[in-house]
Parts: C-alpha cells; structure tokens; sequence
C-alpha cells in the first residue's frame, strides 16, 4: 500500500486525476486484493465526480468480502440512484452481500432486476441467486432456480447439494450427489465437505464411511479442508480411532485441525487428552480457546473454565462474545461474582456491538450470584430484548422470592408484544410458589391452555404442587397430581415431601417416601430428607431405621460444598474440613463460639443446626 499511495500523489501532483483507466485501477487493487485497503479505496472512490461501472464493480466485490458486507447493497443503490446499469459482474457480489445478511427482500429485487436487463440466465448469476436462496432458507426456491439452468456448472452442483447439508437434508443431497455423477459431472473437494457435513450432523458413520470411499476412488486432492472435514465426521460420528489417524496423517495442520480433536475427544469425555491436545497446539486463535473453555463447562469444570480464561488473557488473545458468554455460565454455576462483575467491566469498557445473547447471560450471572436489583437493572437498559431475556429475568426474580415483581413483568412482557413458553410459565409459577401466591399461581395455571396456548407439562405440575404445599394445601397438591396426565416423577414426589416437611405431616411423607424410592431408590438426598422430617417430629427410631436401610443399601449421602469470598477469592470448604493452611485457628474459633452459645443456653438449637448441616 506504500507504493501505492505513492503512485497515487505521483497522479496527484501530475494533474491525471481525470485518468479515469488508471484510478480505476487503483480502486480495483486496493478493494480487492489482500495487500490492499478498502477503506483507501473508497475515499478515493469519494473524489472522483462521475465514477465509471468499473468502479463500482470494484468496491462492490471489495465490500462484499468485508465484515460488513451490506456496505456492498448500499453501494449498489448508489449505483442505480446514478444511473449506471448493473451488469453480470455487478450481481454475484451483490447478492452475496444479500446472502452474508440474509437480506431476502434485496435478493428478490436483484433477481428481479437480472431478469429485467436480460442477464437473469447467465449461470454466474444463476449460481449467485441459488447461493443467496439457500442462506436466506428457501430451499425450494433454490432447487427451482437450480432445475432451470440448463448449462450447470461444478459451482451450480455444489452450491445446491451445500444447501440440502446446511438443511441437514441427508437424503436430497446424497440424491442430488448421485444425479452429478449420472449427469458426468466430477465432484470436487467442495462436494465431499457438503456431503460430510451431512454425515456428520446426522452421526451416520457408514454414510460418512462411504463418503470417504468416493473421495479415495475419485483421486480428488485431499486438502486441508478435506482432512478436515474427515476429521470432524468420525469424531462426530463416534470413531475416534480413525479420526485420530486422518490427524496423525495431516502433515500441515491448521487451527481447525487441532480444534476438531479437542473438541472429539471432549464430546467423548476425554477432558484430559483433549487438554493435551490443547497444550501441544502451535498456535491458538480465540476459536481454539473457547472450544477448551466449552468442553471444560459441558464437563461442569468450571473453575477450569475460569482458569484457562485467565491464561488465555495472559496470552494477549482477545475473548470474543462466545468467550464472555461461556465465562459469565462459569461464574453462575460457582458463584463467583467477582470474575462476574471483571466480565462486566470488559464489556463496558470495549463498548463492542454485542448481542443480546451477552445481555442475557450478564442478567443470569447476577442473579444466580445475588445482586438481582443489578440484573434487573441490566434487563432495563439492554437495547433489545427476545422471548430469552424475559424468561431470564422472571426465572431470576422466581429465585429471589420477588413473586408480584416477577408477575408485574410478565403483563409487561404481553403488552410488549412477546408471547410466552413453557419456560415463562414455569418461572413464573416458580415465582408465585416462593412467594406464597397461590391465587395467583392457580389463576395463570388455569389460563395456560386456553390463553397463553402453552401447554402443561410435568414441571408446570412440579411447580403448583410446590405452591399448593408450601402453602399448607397438601390435600389439594395430592389430588393434583392424581388428575395430572402423565405420570410423576421425582421432582413432583419430591416438591410435596418437602411441602410435608414444612408442615411437619410425617404420615404423608412415609406415603410420598415409597413413590420414590421406586423411582430413586439410590438417591442418597430422599433419604436424608425423610430423616430430616423425622429428626422434627423427634421419631428417634424411624431416624435410625432410616440410617440403618442406607448402610445396609450401601447409600452415602453427598458431601455439600459450601463456598466463601474473601478479598476477591473464592473459598470452598465442607464440613470437617481440614485442607485450609489456618483451618486449626477457624476450628478453635468455633469451638469459643460454641462455648459461648451454650453458656448462653442455646445447646439445644446448636445440636440441631449440626445434624442439620450434618445430614444436607
């Protein structure tokens, strides 16, 4: 670009600005080759009065290859406002600008316009227009347009097949796959990607198996993006072993290569040799950081999660939304508001164009951590809201027992035109259960068929059985789940024997105990929840036949973790725990506390707080 700007005040200072050929030029290598820069052309561009055809072509084609492609559309209405008329040149990079945004109604004015100047069966545009249908999700269109061209080329072939792989439409385009060979036309690379895509979104191995046949027999040039594609179906498709050896086989391995096996061997469990992997990269893009962050969250690893963030921050590599999305679940699940709020931070500080999909995850981070007042201050201010952002929001003030704020929302949310689900409903029964409301639950329970045309399903029942118990009604919660159309499970037996624990009804409990234990009869947390109902109504003896059916049944219950911060760092601990380098000072801490209590007459209550936490 030195050179040519060099070049450019030569013609400058020479007076040529009128040499429209060698400007032309100049705009061409600068929006269109990789050396160049588009932004120069377009200034350019700016200062010539009467831009020619060739010009525009030029930006056109430049703006279209660029991150924001509808730059190309705009400069083509400018075009026609000019009065220049397009030609065959002109409408493949305007409708890929079309496809890059799934413009439809652009690409139907285009198509229109190529009919219109005679240039609408040139199968360049042709293949531009099935390319634009395809992304924009008229597949039928496409095929129609596809089945009309007489002369079909290669890219014609393969740009249609691509459309039924990115449908997921197995079956037409291994049909299509087979009307090109019968037709003479040899596939090529592109082919036997689009086809192993397919293999590998329906987990097909002996398709995919075949697939990799045809590419052997046909002698195409297995490229990188071939072996790629290899790569990715049999892990896919469950074969790590012959993924593993397509990999070991590729001489130039790329970023997606590494990233294929990492994310194989993490979908099979294999967190640690995926890390391996990882670790042996030569070179990491943020694409290959956020595939090792998701595999360590599927895993539920999420301190993992955060620390490879710190490290991938440490090695200059700038986290993109997916990352912030995937960190901010990390904080949520450990609580752990301090990365949260450093998440927040980045992003007021970058002010980058991010989606709505962030918003949502910084409203979830917030109110699993505790500051519901901040998430929903966040729901407030977020530019734009989707049906996501509203069950969020409600689900969260559900959580922190705000019933009428949740409720209030939820009439705001129909005002503004969003329709609810099956999530909405069931955060806002959710809502009205922890907040005593059974009126209110029952009445939007009631009108969830015939006014909000949701349907009732087993967590909606979970839900108003919840409510009905919390709120002393356990008559009226068993005869719900007698009249519920499916049968229940453990989350409906287990809201009504919590419902009994409140109230302390123990012959209910024994009766709801026997339901589950058929259905968890290993579930370490029932029995323990029975104990508890029995340690209140002090039935000391049905305590020790229920400890004594867990030993015999070889059951243990779970150990909880209790979590603390301080100075900005996350402490985990459970009970006796002795891993804390100052644990003998926090023990002799408690055993003063404990004294004082019992000098103070509260012995009874410490014994049982302790064989409360004992057993949760």
């Amino acid at each position: 670009m030195r050179g040519l700007k060099l070049l450019h005040a030569q013609i400058i200072l020479h007076g040529l600005t009128n040499e429209t050929l060698t400007l032309g030029k100049l705009i061409s290598f600068c929006a269109v080759d990789d050396a160049g820069d588009l932004q120069y052309a377009q200034r350019m561009f700016d200062q010539i009065p009467q831009p020619n055809k060739f010009m525009y072509n030029s930006l056109i084609r430049g703006y279209s290859n660029s991150d924001d492609p509808i730059d190309a559309v705009l400069l083509f209405r400018r075009m026609i406002c000019s009065g220049l008329s397009p030609n065959e040149f002109t409408l493949p990079f305007v409708l890929k600008a079309c496809g890059c945004k799934s413009a439809y109604w652009e690409a139907v004015l285009v198509h229109g316009l190529a009919i219109k100047l005679g240039i609408g069966s040139l199968v360049f545009v042709q293949n531009a227009l099935i390319a634009v249908y395809v992304v924009c999700g008229l597949i039928h269109c496409a095929r129609k347009l596809f089945d009309d061209i007489t002369d079909k080329t290669l890219v014609s072939w393969n740009s249609m097949i691509g459309g039924y792989a990115h449908m997921g439409n197995w079956k037409e385009a291994f049909l299509l796959f087979r009307k090109m060979r019968e037709w003479g036309m040899e596939p090529d690379g592109f082919t036997f990607v689009n086809l192993l895509s397919v293999c590998s979104q329906s987990r097909d191995l002996d398709l995919g198996r075949y697939v990799h046949f045809c590419i052997e027999i046909t002698g195409v040039k297995i490229d990188i993006i071939v072996r790629n594609a290899l790569v990715d179906m049999y892990a896919k498709c469950g074969n790590l072993h012959s993924a593993q050896a397509i990999f070991d086989r590729t001489q130039e391995k790329n970023v997606v290569s590494w990233t294929s096996m990492i994310s194989a061997y993490a979908q099979h469990g294999s967190i640690e040799v995926a890390r391996q992997i990882f670790d042996q990269m030569p070179g990491k893009n943020v694409v290959s950081w956020n595939s090792m962050i998701s595999c360590y969250l599927r895993e539920g690893q999420y301190r993992e999660a955060l620390d490879l963030f710190n490290k991938m921050r440490n090695s200059r590599v700038v986290p993109d939304e997916a990352t912030l999305v995937s960190i901010l679940a990390a904080c949520s699940q450990l609580g752990d508001l301090v990365m949260g709020k450093k998440i927040h931070n980045y992003i007021l500080s970058n002010k980058g164009a991010y989606g709505v999909t962030l918003y949502n995850s910084l409203i979830d981070m917030y109110a699993k951590c505790g500051p519901v007042v901040t998430a929903l201050d966040i729901f407030l201010e977020m530019p734009g809201k989707n049906l996501v952002s509203w069950n969020v929001i409600i689900g969260a003030l559900a959580l922190h027992g705000c019933g009428l704020e949740a409720i209030k929302l939820f009439e705001e949310m129909q005002a503004d035109g969003t329709l609810p689900d099956e999530i909405t409903l069931t955060g806002l029964l959710s809502a009205c259960s922890h907040s005593g409301l059974v009126d209110m639950g029952l009445y939007y329970f009631d009108r969830m068929g015939v006014i909000y045309r949701v349907p009732r399903e087993i967590e909606h029942y979970a839900c108003m059985v919840d409510l009905l118990g919390r709120g002393g009604l356990l008559g009226e919660a068993i005869e719900l789940i007698g009249r519920m159309p499916m049968k229940p499970d453990v989350v409906v037996w287990g809201a009504l024997l919590g419902a009994c624990r409140i109230h302390g009804n123990v012959e209910i409990g024994k009766q709801i105990l026997k339901q589950l234990l058929e259905l968890e009869p290993h579930s370490g947390g029932l029995y323990v929840l029975i104990s508890n109902i029995y340690w209140e109504a002090q039935r000391w003896e049905d305590v020790k036949k229920i400890r004594k059916l867990m030993i015999d049944r070889g059951i243990k219950k779970g150990r909880a973790i209790s979590s603390i911060e301080i100075d900005g760092c996350i402490y985990e601990f459970m009970v006796d725990d002795k891993r804390h380098k100052i644990s003998s000072s926090i023990y002799a801490m408690l055993d003063q506390l404990t004294d004082h209590l019992r000098s103070a007459g509260y012995l009874c209550n410490i014994s049982s707080v302790f064989f409360e936490a004992e057993e949760i």
